[in-house]
């Protein structure tokens, strides 16, 4: 399927059920990222105006595909198919779609908090869309906030890879309070001079996304096998994307980092054995969790 290759090597793994479900769901995500954004597959950034006028189509789409409604247009569609099989509900879309709506205003975070709450909507809550399409029961909330664990380590890595390329679109996702304690203006992050002063920020991310990729592993030894060697299969692939930006230094947006073929199959290889395993517990879970986060937004609605 078009879009992530990390998330097309993984969802191959799930038995063909949770696969195809796992593909419908992510044909919703990549077409609302798309949409709101004027992107093709998460491409080169579109004209951003009107970006409210497209949120509006969102929501109204995405509404009618819970309805059970034909929305005419597939991705939509198959949203509707795949929340009538296994649970998930409109409320847990309105989370994501929640972080589409902080990109169409224009916000940027002032915090870590901030940071987090928009990792939540965009990637968080996505995990916990994904963790219901598994099966996991939606009342199993401890479970679904190792999923959302998984979610925010994503966003993290790929907020620490994609910092060059925001700053072309004119987007910062470093809170704003991490760069004036690293004394570096504001817009001028990604100049020559501030490179240095930059690069403990992305550890910080990195680091950020290796604490929650440890609790989601967690999360996963409760899943069925397949699921689970799935799950432990992309955490490897994206906390891989972290390690490559912390190691890099100033020079790891000079290029896109990434995972090539033989490394995804090399942490494919390790998930396997690592689903064999019983993981060890976590003496502390991270700071920031999908409860506190989903109060943050809830206070601070878009």
């Amino acid at each position: 399927m078009r879009g992530s290759r990390s998330f097309t090597v993984a969802s191959r793994l799930f038995d063909r059920e949770t696969r195809e479900r796992a593909w419908l769901l992510y044909a919703w995500c990549r077409r609302c990222d798309d949409l709101a954004d004027d992107q093709d597959h998460g491409h080169a950034l579109g004209a951003q105006a009107g970006a409210e006028d497209r949120l509006a189509i969102i929501r109204q789409l995405t509404t009618r595909a819970f309805a059970a409604e034909e929305t005419d247009d597939p991705a939509f569609d198959a949203l509707g198919v795949v929340a009538l099989e296994t649970g998930l509900t409109m409320r847990m879309a309105d989370d994501v779609i929640a972080g589409f709506a902080l990109d169409a205003a224009g916000w940027r975070p002032r915090s870590e908090a901030d940071l987090m709450r928009y990792c939540y909507h965009v990637a968080g809550a996505v995990g916990v869309m994904m963790a219901v399409v598994m099966g996991v029961d939606p009342q199993d909330g401890d479970t679904l906030d190792r999923a959302c664990d998984l979610g925010l380590a994503f966003q993290l890595a790929n907020i620490a890879r994609d910092i060059g390329e925001d700053a072309a679109a004119g987007r910062c996702y470093l809170p704003a309070e991490w760069l004036e304690q690293a004394g570096i203006p504001a817009g001028r992050h990604m100049q020559p001079a501030f490179r240095p002063a930059l690069v403990p920020l992305a550890a910080r991310l990195a680091g950020l996304a290796r604490e929650h990729e440890r609790a989601a592993r967690i999360g996963a030894a409760r899943l069925r096998f397949r699921q689970r060697w799935a799950v432990l299969s992309a955490a490897g692939i994206y906390g891989a994307i972290a390690r490559k930006v912390g190691a890099a230094g100033a020079d790891a947006w000079n290029t896109r980092q990434a995972t090539g073929r033989i490394e995804k199959l090399g942490h494919v290889a390790e998930a396997f054995r690592q689903a064999l395993a019983r993981p060890r517990g976590l003496e502390r879970l991270p700071r920031w969790n999908r409860r506190e986060l989903a109060r943050l937004a809830a206070q601070a609605p878009i």
